[in-house]
């Protein structure tokens, strides 16, 4: 056995570990999952996007491991039993870093409105829409306003700040037909 490995001690070991894990979990937390950092798959996706087995996650169970495998030892319990102290205790911080990482997927919400939600609403003409050409309309959806290029849908004109309503979408552009109140109920 050479020289330098005699004067090991678990403690030592334990330490090294939980610095191990720790280093690991910085350079994550400073460069994201590294495992995508590097094209890493390790195909452990849960049906929210959210890797099981992300590097964060690894690094809090090693750093884990380590830090209650060396409270172990310090508490007088064999190499064994600290190992199973650590393992217990690894398992317990990555998987609440695991579900607290699901937790914050689940929070994310697009703020973006697509363009079939348009369909049906009321939008204010802001520049007039004139035959066989187009204007642009503007609507609101919740906080959010939209402004997109439209055409009336029976090629007439349409003057700016006239109300209309969206009948369907066309490319890039909006389908309008002025508005009726007999006709139009706003969403």
């Amino acid at each position: 056995m050479p020289e330098f490995l005699s004067n090991v001690t678990p403690l030592m070991v334990f330490l090294g570990i939980a610095a191990l894990g720790f280093v690991f979990l910085l350079i994550s937390l400073i460069v994201g999952d590294i495992f995508d950092s590097v094209g890493l798959d390790l195909g452990v996706d849960g049906a929210d996007g959210h890797a099981a087995l992300d590097s964060r996650v690894i690094s809090v169970f090693v750093t884990a491991f380590g830090g209650f495998g060396a409270i172990g030892i310090q508490l007088g319990l064999s190499i064994v039993a600290s190992s199973l102290l650590g393992l217990g205790g690894g398992i317990l911080f990555g998987g609440l870093v695991s579900l607290f990482g699901r937790f914050l997927i689940k929070q994310q919400s697009s703020s973006s409105v697509t363009t079939q939600q348009l369909i049906g609403r009321s939008a204010q003409v802001v520049v007039a829409i004139t035959p066989g050409s187009l204007g642009q309309v503007s609507c609101r959806i919740g906080e959010e306003r939209v402004e997109k290029l439209a055409r009336a849908r029976d090629n007439r004109e349409i003057k700016a700040g006239a109300t209309v309503r969206v009948d369907e979408v066309a490319g890039d552009s909006l389908i309008v037909s002025p508005y009726e109140s007999s006709t139009f109920s706003q969403r």
